[in-house]
């Protein structure tokens, strides 16, 4: 009996003894994909870091060069900010890595994203999964309260994404030609005819127009039928709710600049007519844009923002790791540096950015508050109390659909592209 026993013994101890050796490799990879803080610092610290990132706006530059500076002071980090045109051209770029089996030496490291950008990269599996909860700043956006910085027009993050900034659609006047500006879609439309040519919006796919197309979209559709804006658009769909956007713009087009036949190609070259006095009226993503721009003489000092009354389209801007970057533990710490307090609220100060901070304030200390506190806005500055209802992101689904019958109805004549850049 007692033999027995031990031979017993003895095979558990030889079967658990060949289960631990056979389960062995994936506990460690389990391990692995559970680093410690500390050991992301020890392996990000020394690398460079190629951030892919809007380029147009000399303002935002700057602050991305001072990002630079200060992980460049705390980790030896040289960061590379690969200045875009355009988002898609990063995707395009992880995209055909991917298909070029590159799958671990890619030369995106970290995007500035959002929308259909990141719904494209999540459909195709090109960004890492399930790190961004775990840098130290994430718990400061106070996920469980707001659920918006874990969702990307609509659609869940699955932790592929850190939240970096939010902002709101702004239109800005010059009050010297004008009292009173338009505060809804359709005072907009009546204003325009009474000052035919002195507003205008960007060309899409351009980020400025496609907003202001989406805007109207979602003031121009009835209540009852706007949950189909936050589901994926279908032909049933779009040949329901886009008519009344086509309706619109064929009445608001020919009271545009230059008659609604040409088109900007960006909000930079919008934001010179409005300093070359050309346009009266114009808006941005960026309400910071304006009173930097009037302090550095680009636009008049007359320059006012506002926020429509009837609505903001608003909106929480990411940054993503690609699959296959080649330093991501460095991007990781890029990212948890974007969240902190310093980085969150030197971007809100109306001279170097302004864009709103994701973090919950209520988290802070009345010293890190103090931090956030801006007295004595500039004249032209959006005033951040103002009672504008936040107009949610329609899904990514509705740009493709936007774009491709926008272009399609309205396009610009190649022939004068580039007298328009």
């Amino acid at each position: 009996m007692i033999r027995h026993k031990q031979l017993r013994i003895a095979f558990c101890n030889t079967l658990c003894g060949l289960i631990l050796l056979l389960t062995a490799p994936f506990l460690s990879v389990a391990k692995e994909q559970k680093p410690t803080w500390q050991t992301i610092v020890n392996n990000g610290s020394n690398k460079p870091v190629y951030f892919h990132a809007w380029g147009g706006d000399p303002q935002i530059n700057r602050y991305i060069q001072w990002l630079g500076e200060q992980v460049k002071q705390r980790y030896n980090i040289e960061l590379h900010h690969i200045k875009l045109t355009d988002t898609s051209e990063a995707v395009s770029r992880v995209l055909a890595e991917k298909s070029a089996d590159n799958h671990d030496a890619g030369k995106v490291d970290l995007i500035w994203i959002n929308g259909a950008n990141f719904a494209a990269m999540a459909q195709h599996s090109l960004l890492a999964p399930n790190w961004a909860q775990s840098l130290p700043n994430f718990a400061l956006t106070n996920p469980d309260n707001n659920p918006a910085v874990t969702l990307d027009f609509g659609v869940p993050t699955q932790g592929m994404e850190s939240p970096w900034g939010q902002a709101a659609l702004t239109f800005y006047y010059d009050s010297k030609t004008m009292s009173a500006p338009p505060y809804s879609l359709a005072e907009l439309l009546t204003w325009s005819a009474q000052h035919q040519g002195r507003f205008t919006y960007p060309k899409p796919p351009d980020f400025i127009g496609v907003s202001f197309l989406k805007y109207a979209l979602i003031s121009l559709t009835p209540e009852s039928l706007q949950h189909l804006l936050y589901q994926p658009a279908t032909e049933q769909s779009a040949a329901l709710l886009l008519p009344a956007l086509w309706q619109y713009l064929d009445t608001l087009h020919p009271n545009l600049w230059r008659k609604g036949k040409y088109f900007v190609s960006s909000s930079t070259a919008l934001r010179r007519l409005v300093g070359d006095t050309e346009l009266s009226l114009a808006l941005t993503f960026s309400a910071a844009e304006i009173p930097a721009a009037v302090m550095r003489y680009d636009l008049p000092t007359s320059i006012r923002s506002y926020a429509m009354r009837d609505g903001s389209l608003s909106n929480i801007h990411f940054v993503a790791i690609p699959y296959n970057a080649s330093h991501s533990d460095s991007a990781k710490l890029l990212a948890n540096f974007m969240l902190s307090v310093q980085a969150q609220a030197k971007k809100q100060q109306a001279s170097i950015w302004g864009d709103r901070t994701v973090l919950d304030l209520s988290l802070l200390n009345a010293e890190q508050k103090t931090l956030f506190a801006h007295p004595n806005p500039h004249p032209s500055s959006l005033v951040l109390t103002n009672q504008s209802p936040a107009l949610a992101e329609p899904h990514p689904s509705w740009v493709n659909y936007i774009n491709q019958h926008w272009l399609s109805r309205y396009a610009v004549p190649h022939s004068v592209k580039k007298v328009l850049k």
